[in-house]
């Protein structure tokens, strides 16, 4: 079996890592990628940081997430977060939509509904635990629609998405113009507010909402809803009218200019690859798939290509998987289990790394 870990950082990360190696009262910072079922490999990972490690200190962590990101950052602030990334795993793994007959493939609204049951499944009755969190600071990361696509309809929709595609292949900038980042943040400790975002807002239109118990279900549902795939969620309380959608459509790997502290340098990254790539539309530019300075503190862990190909179809799990297996529901639990339990090596590694770190090992992000 090949070694499964690559870790990548840029060069304030790697120097902090020469003299100090990693330790983790270092890391400030957890970004979490949009991806849809390739975050899967990443549970594991998410189970050793959030359990036993970053357990053994006690600074403030900000956990920045979109899409199945965001949803893996709010599992991190329950109660017993390993436990909690062990059902959102299963969860997953195994969720199906049940189809009338002729019927090939659900609907929007469908997919909407039963996504909308399974928060309620999962998070009922706990929203308070993920508000409370006494170290851990959420931001979910959510797209909001501008113009046509202010709300949703059969030819807005994708009009609205053909503008915006435009729009970003003239400049990221221009993307803005279609769609904004909205960004809801847990409250912050103490004198009350909301909690500051670790990362400037410059590079792109934002804006930030505070967390509550009343809106932190459809901010979680709209940084999920993937276009054409879910419904966008309307009518988020405390946030300004409009469609909101994916938040990977604006930030896919969340490629932002992070401010983390002096105390805690480290932007620590659990990503399925080496790649950070800013929007979802900027798949197909290769050029934007670049490191750059705003990355500079970030150690991103990763999974290695070679180590990929040994998995089953030789590829990580993904969303196209719904199409591929249809109504097969043991073949793609079968699949995306045997690709979650090959994961654990990531872990095992990492964790291995972390008590004696090997310098030689770090590439340049």
């Amino acid at each position: 079996m090949p070694p499964a870990l690559r870790l990548y950082a840029g060069p304030a990360a790697r120097q902090h890592l020469q003299q100090h190696g990693l330790r983790p009262q270092d890391v400030g910072i957890i970004p979490a990628a949009a991806g849809g079922p390739k975050g899967l490999v990443l549970g594991p990972l998410d189970r050793f940081l959030f359990g036993p490690w970053l357990g053994a200190s006690q600074q403030p962590v900000h956990l920045v997430g979109a899409s199945i990101g965001a949803w893996r950052m709010a599992t991190a602030c329950l109660n017993d977060p390993v436990a909690a990334f062990q059902r959102l795993e299963t969860d997953y793994i195994h969720q199906h939509y049940e189809l009338p007959p002729g019927q090939k493939r659900p609907t929007a609204l469908q997919v909407s509904e039963r996504f909308a049951d399974n928060l309620q499944l999962f998070y009922g009755g706990r929203i308070a635990e993920v508000l409370r969190q006494p170290r851990f600071r959420l931001h979910i990361v959510t797209s909001r629609g501008r113009h046509l696509l202010g709300r949703d309809g059969r030819l807005r929709t994708p009009l609205g998405y053909l503008g915006a595609y435009a729009a970003n292949a003239f400049s990221r900038q221009a993307l803005g113009s279609w769609l904004e980042r909205v960004v809801f943040s847990s409250p912050a400790p103490g004198a009350g507010g909301v909690s500051a975002l670790p990362f400037s807002t410059q590079d792109f239109r934002t804006r930030q909402v505070a967390m509550a118990e009343n809106n932190f279900m459809d901010a979680l549902q709209a940084s999920c809803s993937i276009p054409f795939v879910l419904r966008p969620v309307h009518g988020i309380a405390g946030a300004p009218p409009g469609a909101y959608w994916d938040g990977g459509i604006t930030d896919y790997h969340l490629h932002l200019r992070y401010l983390p502290t002096a105390e805690a340098p480290i932007v620590l990254y659990p990503h399925f690859q080496k790649a950070v790539v800013p929007g979802w539309l900027d798949k197909g530019w290769k050029s934007r798939h670049l490191a750059s300075p705003a990355l500079d503190h970030m150690l991103v862990i990763a999974p290695d290509p070679a180590w990929v190909a040994t998995l089953p179809h030789g590829r990580l799990p993904d969303r196209n998987d719904f199409t591929r297996y249809g109504q097969d529901l043991p073949a793609r639990v079968k699949a995306w289990t045997g690709a979650v339990s090959a994961s654990r090596q990531l872990a095992d590694e990492f964790a291995a790394w972390v008590e004696r770190p090997d310098l030689s090992r770090i590439e340049p992000l």
